[in-house]
C-alpha cells in the first residue's frame, strides 16, 4: 500500500470496529510503538485527585453519559470512610444492595459506603471478601473475589466530585457510547479489555479490574435490572485507576475530547468516503466507473 494511515486518520472517520481491524493494517509499526511508548509513559504517571475529578466532567459531557461515572474504593479500615458518607443501616436503618449504592451514587449524586452490615444482596458480600463464600453451587460459582477479611467495606460517589482517589472507575453507558470509548484500542490494548457477560455485575466490575489490572466489559445482571434500576440498554466499563489517564488520552485524539456530536447517521448508498478508503479501493481495482 502506498499511503500509511494515522490512528487519529482512521478514528476522525467514525468508523465501526471492522472497518478498523481493516484499516489497521495499514498503520506502520514505528507509529504502533511510539504509541505504546508514549501510553506506557502516562501509565506511569498517575493524575491526582483534581485530575480524576475532571475526567469524571470531561467523560459526562464528552460521552454524552445519562449518569455519572462513579468513583469506588475498597475500604480497608473504618478510617477510610470519607467524611459525610451514607450509610443505609446507620443513617437510615434500611439495607441495600450493592447495585443500589451505586446507582445512588451515579443517580443521585451521594458517596456511600456499604459495610457488611449494609448489604442486602448476598454476592457483592462473597465477592468482596466481607464473608466466606460457599464450597460450591450457584452462589459459589467460580466468579473472582477478595480474599475474606482483607476490606470491611466499599465506597461508591460520582468521579467529578468525589473526594477519595478510586480503585475503579464505573461508567454506565450504551452500545454507542461503549464504542467510542474502546474504538482507539483498535490500535494498542485491546488485549487489555475483558468481557464478563454473567452475574455478579456488581463482583465483575469492581473485583476484576483491581485484581487483572484490565478494562472489564459487565452486563449488568438481573438483579440489577431488576432493584439497580439499569436501564435495558445500559453496559458497564470498569476502568482500573492506573489505567484511567491512558484511556483519557485515547479519548482526545489531537488534545480534544472526543464527543458523539460529532457524529451523526446518514444511510444512504455511495457515501462520501473517506480518502484511505478511496486509496485502498483504488489498490484492488474498485471504486466509481
Amino acid at each position: 500500500m502506498d499511503r500509511e494511515f494515522t490512528r487519529r486518520e482512521i478514528i476522525g472517520a467514525g468508523l465501526g470496529a471492522a472497518a478498523v481491524a481493516l484499516a489497521g493494517a495499514a498503520v506502520s509499526t514505528t507509529a504502533a510503538a511510539q504509541e505504546k511508548s508514549a501510553s506506557d509513559t502516562v501509565t506511569n504517571t498517575e493524575a491526582g485527585l483534581s485530575g480524576f475529578n475532571k475526567y469524571g466532567e470531561e467523560l459526562e459531557n464528552g460521552l454524552l453519559l445519562r449518569t455519572s461515572p462513579i468513583a469506588v474504593k475498597m475500604i480497608e479500615k473504618e478510617e477510610d470512610i470519607p467524611k459525610g458518607a451514607y450509610r443505609p443501616e446507620r443513617d437510615g436503618g434500611i439495607h441495600i444492595a450493592q447495585c443500589q449504592a451505586f446507582g445512588m451514587s451515579r443517580r443521585q449524586g451521594m458517596t456511600v459506603a456499604m459495610l457488611k452490615e449494609d448489604h442486602w444482596c448476598p454476592t457483592a458480600l462473597m465477592a468482596y471478601g466481607m464473608v466466606p463464600k460457599p464450597s460450591g453451587g450457584f452462589l459459589g460459582e467460580s466468579y473472582m473475589s477478595f480474599d475474606t477479611g482483607k476490606y470491611i467495606g466499599i465506597v461508591s460517589a460520582p468521579l467529578k466530585n468525589a473526594t477519595f482517589m478510586p480503585d475503579v472507575v464505573v461508567i454506565y453507558m450504551n452500545p454507542a457510547q461503549l464504542r467510542g470509548a474502546l474504538l482507539p484500542m483498535n490500535f494498542s490494548g485491546s488485549d487489555q479489555v475483558k468481557t464478563e457477560l454473567f452475574l455478579p455485575s456488581c463482583g465483575h466490575a469492581v473485583v476484576d479490574p483491581m485484581k487483572t489490572g484490565k478494562y472489564i466489559v459487565v452486563l449488568p445482571d438481573p438483579g440489577e435490572y431488576q432493584r439497580g434500576l439499569a436501564t435495558e440498554d445500559e453496559v458497564i466499563l470498569a476502568v482500573p485507576r492506573e489505567k484511567m489517564q491512558p484511556f483519557m488520552a485515547g479519548l482526545k485524539p489531537g488534545g480534544r475530547m472526543y464527543s458523539h456530536r460529532e457524529q451523526y447517521m446518514d444511510m444512504k448508498p455511495d457515501f462520501e468516503q473517506p480518502q484511505f478508503y478511496k486509496d485502498m479501493f483504488k489498490q484492488w481495482g474498485l471504486g466509481p466507473k
